[in-house]
């Protein structure tokens, strides 16, 4: 149920998770070397949820696990019920690990008299009584300043590239910015990777279509380069597809697609299918059942990276060591999810 890390004997560490993906949280447990706190929890006939720890987290301090996907507005809603619960039953301190943060996209106004919804699920979570929150590459990192209270921003760009690397001919590779937004982190990919090229797609996004854009052109060079996608989330993969085709179009030799978040909605499998990328990589921040998954997909794990932020925090240490790669414990453990 709980574990006492080296060097902090007054402290318990206890780690729970919602129904939406518990297999990760079993990894993550299986990292720490800890178990997961056994929760009742059950639907009532009208679709209310009712939750119970049934042991004392009193003093403790908790880890809740739980990923936006699926029917995400349900585990969302789970999840804040399991904060609501571990804060009136006085736990020490509550943090919120959402691999996925759901909402993240919304994270601006386009027009007038829309919302700001993923500020709205960041206060949600601070009514609740969470102190922190854990997630993994928002789609936009200034989210953190929505909530109150520390924010661990992991990012899955070091498992990601050492992976790059053994998979990728980086004597003859360009990472490619699928958008004009993405060109930051682009840029930090090709510095990891040795300096390579860049290129980036211009594409214009229909606002009033969602999951809908046309790219329009590349600007770089791709002719018979190795080119390497870089995004943080696929979900329809329209737009991830689109790039791929103006990229074999423009006369790229490979398209390799690389995202964290493989939420893979609706026709996405079968558009990647015939998208024509040489090889897709995701993280497991949210499941990818095995019926969506490709003889070219690679799903990597991100439980090592999870666990390792979840102990730099409970032993109040240094998250942002984590953005150069995983501790030296966790880099054996099996990649691939």
């Amino acid at each position: 149920m709980s574990a006492i890390l080296e060097g902090t004997p007054d402290k318990r560490l206890v780690l729970v998770t919602g129904r939406a993906y518990p297999e990760l949280a079993e990894k993550v447990a299986e990292c720490l070397g800890t178990e997961i706190l056994e929760t009742t929890a059950y639907d009532f006939a009208n679709g209310e949820m009712y939750v119970r720890f049934t042991k004392p987290v009193r003093g403790a301090d908790v880890f809740v696990l739980q990923c936006h996907s699926g029917d995400i507005n349900k585990w969302i809603m789970e999840q804040l019920i399991m904060i609501d619960a571990l804060k009136r039953a006085s736990a020490r301190s509550i943090t919120v690990v959402a691999p996925f943060l759901g909402y993240s996209r919304q994270d601006k106004k386009h027009r007038g008299r829309e919302p700001i919804t993923a500020r709205l699920i960041f206060d949600l979570f601070h009514a609740a009584g969470a102190d922190r929150i854990m997630t993994v590459d928002l789609h936009a990192a200034q989210e953190q300043g929505f909530f109150d209270g520390p924010v661990d921003h992991l990012t899955a760009m070091p498992v990601l590239l050492d992976y790059v690397r053994s998979a990728v001919d980086l004597s003859n590779a360009t990472i490619v910015s699928p958008d004009a937004g993405r060109i930051k982190v682009s840029e930090q990919w090709a510095a990891k990777l040795g300096n390579l090229p860049l290129a980036f797609i211009h594409k214009q996004r229909d606002i009033t279509r969602p999951n809908h854009a046309e790219a329009h052109g590349i600007i770089g060079d791709v002719d018979g380069r190795d080119c390497v996608v870089v995004d943080d989330m696929v979900d329809t993969a329209g737009t991830i597809c689109e790039a791929v085709r103006t990229l074999n179009e423009s006369g790229a030799k490979s398209v390799t697609l690389v995202a964290t978040h493989g939420l893979l909605s609706g026709p996405a499998v079968e558009r990647l299918k015939n998208c024509g990328a040489h090889e897709i990589v995701f993280m497991d921040t949210v499941p990818i059942p095995e019926e969506k998954r490709l003889p070219n997909m690679t799903v990597l794990s991100v439980a090592p990276l999870l666990a390792a932020g979840i102990r730099s925090v409970f032993e109040e240490g240094s998250v942002a060591i984590l953005l150069e790669g995983l501790p030296e414990d966790m880099r054996p453990r099996n990649i691939y999810a």
